[in-house]
């Protein structure tokens, strides 16, 4: 009976390594050894073409001590994470408070919310390229009316990373439908207790709602933070010639690191600027592991 069972086990593992090989070939193919091979090449001055000698750490320290831009990229990047991603944050939390109440019509103010998070990414940015045109754009038309006089937004160095935190604010939809589907999940014995004891609506939201949906402000806030650090679709579209103008204020890092890829070609530059860019996200990731459980709460008491 014994040696049965062993059998058995020994071909339902066997089964189970059948099942899951083109997972492991898949990964082995297109994600583990790219990833091993951006990180030699990184080493090396890879053109992709011609030549991939040796260098060491030739393309970091070039990076640092060597590329203005390089620091300019970086700095492009964290100015706009740390605006965008709080602010698309509380405006996401904002925006699904709103949309959790029990109204006629709140269903059609629910698509029409989240609609802007559906569209198409190009098309999107074409659109706003329109309404923030400095002459002709419906935004600085709107501000007119009210004798404000409207900035250049996309033509000014001040404005253009504003202008495109403002934007990001337009499409928080997707985040406003997990808050949303978190706040109706908050167990409604618990408000029924808080008002009891007497609290107002501002008191059960701060120590009712905002705690019974941190695990979702968790989950949003690391995967922003690492979307905001990937940003160049906005930037490659809304810049002049996909430079990064005016002045360098939309050259991106991921911007930057395209352009030595495949422009100059120098690919081996570039993963370097990749794997750069990796140690910071992965760095930033691990130290909102490490603080969450000070202020993520689950239903069940383990914020582990």
């Amino acid at each position: 009976m014994a040696k049965t069972k062993s059998a058995m086990r020994r071909k339902e593992t066997m089964y189970g390594y059948i099942f899951v090989m083109p997972w492991i070939i898949g990964f082995l193919a297109f994600t583990a050894g790219p990833l091993l091979f951006s990180l030699f090449a990184s080493f090396t001055n890879y053109n992709i073409t011609s030549q991939m000698d040796f260098v060491g750490t030739e393309n970091y320290q070039g990076l640092f001590t060597e590329d203005g831009l390089f620091w300019t990229s970086l700095w492009n990047t964290l100015y706009y994470v740390l605006f965008s991603v709080p602010l698309t944050t509380i405006g996401a939390i904002f925006l699904s408070a709103l949309l959790n109440q029990d109204v006629p019509g709140i269903r059609v103010f629910r698509t029409l919310y989240y609609l802007p998070a559906v569209l198409s990414g190009v098309g999107v940015y074409l659109l706003w390229m329109q309404l923030l045109d400095p002459g002709t754009g419906m935004i600085n038309l709107v501000l007119g009316w009210f004798g404000i006089d409207g900035p250049n937004w996309l033509f000014d160095p001040a404005w253009t990373k504003p202008s495109l935190i403002f934007m990001k604010l337009w499409s928080v939809g997707g985040a406003m439908l997990l808050y949303l589907a978190s706040m109706q999940g908050v167990s409604k014995t618990l408000y029924e207790a808080a008002e009891i004891d007497g609290a107002n609506t501002f008191r059960k939201f701060f120590h009712i709602t905002l705690p019974m949906i941190t695990p979702v402000i968790f989950f949003d806030v690391v995967t922003s933070l690492i979307g905001g650090f990937q940003i160049f679709q906005e930037a490659y579209v809304m810049s002049s010639n996909g430079e990064g103008g005016p002045a360098n204020s939309l050259l991106f890092y991921n911007l930057y690191m395209w352009r030595q890829a495949f422009e100059n070609f120098n690919m081996g530059y570039a993963m370097a600027m990749s794997w750069i860019l990796f140690i910071i996200v992965f760095i930033l990731t691990m130290i909102n592991l490490k603080l969450a459980p000070r202020w993520v709460h689950y239903e069940g008491g383990d914020n582990r």
